[in-house]
């Protein structure tokens, strides 16, 4: 999830309105599968566009365990100057989590995978791989979270200046409403220099509202971001934006 240029020389890269599966089925021994689909107006990834703030097509199933271990695959189109001429983003996630009261710690390795991202530049790969954590506590209705990915130094991040790494950080605020309505707020900020930052770093946030009925949500979201990249139509791909979505869960 990240912007790069078809030729090897760009910077920079939230994923929106990606919906969290509400149901699961059982599969017997502790085991439950769940899913779901988003259609998005932008995908945005740490506040930058992923799709020349077009549309976007993403899809999401998790294998979960009752020990608290898990694995995910998350996909989305994106367009073609993101990794290097590839049209798809594909995110393996294998994690822990576990609960204690009203505080929840998440742990994981993400691996960001672009079919066909060599076929601009012969045998160069746009994958990396990110570990992540994060600590969440629940107040009534208000859930509080702090997250930290780190991905190391790795080809794929590399600005020509030798295998660069990324850090990033953030906090998220989400309050239930009642009646099926949701609001909730975002911070973050990717250390650099990687192709994950905006030259040096920058600072990305959103404000978003959304409502739930059954396995259909609808979301609106604002983001913006300190940063400037102009993808290659001349579009300006951190510039702030109304994201809206729509998604299933099953």
């Amino acid at each position: 999830m990240r912007i790069k240029t078809l030729v090897h020389t760009a910077i920079c890269s939230l994923s929106l309105a990606a919906v969290s599966p509400a149901f699961a089925a059982e599969l017997g021994s502790g085991f439950t599968i769940n899913g779901g689909a988003t259609l998005v107006s932008d995908y945005r990834f740490r506040g930058i566009s992923q799709t020349d703030k077009r549309f976007a097509v993403q899809g999401t199933f998790t294998l979960g365990h009752a020990s608290g271990l898990y694995a995910t695959v998350w996909g989305s189109s994106i367009d073609d100057y993101v990794a290097a001429g590839s049209d798809q983003e594909i995110d393996f996630i294998l994690g822990y989590r576990r609960t204690f009261g009203a505080t929840t710690i998440d742990a994981g390795l993400l691996y960001y995978y672009y079919p066909g991202s060599s076929s601009v530049v012969p045998g160069y790969s746009s994958d990396f791989f990110e570990p992540y954590v994060s600590v969440s506590h629940t107040f009534g209705p208000v859930t509080a979270k702090v997250t930290a990915n780190y991905a190391w130094s790795q080809s794929a991040l590399s600005i020509g200046n030798g295998n660069e790494d990324n850090l990033y950080l953030a906090g998220d605020l989400s309050a239930s409403l009642g009646s099926g309505f949701a609001v909730s707020g975002h911070l973050g900020h990717s250390f650099g220099p990687s192709y994950l930052t905006i030259g040096d770093e920058y600072t990305d946030w959103n404000l978003g509202v959304s409502y739930t009925t059954g396995p259909l949500t609808l979301g609106v979201q604002y983001v913006d971001t300190d940063g400037d990249y102009l993808t290659p139509t001349g579009r300006n791909a951190s510039g702030s934006g109304v994201v809206g979505s729509v998604g299933v869960s099953f």
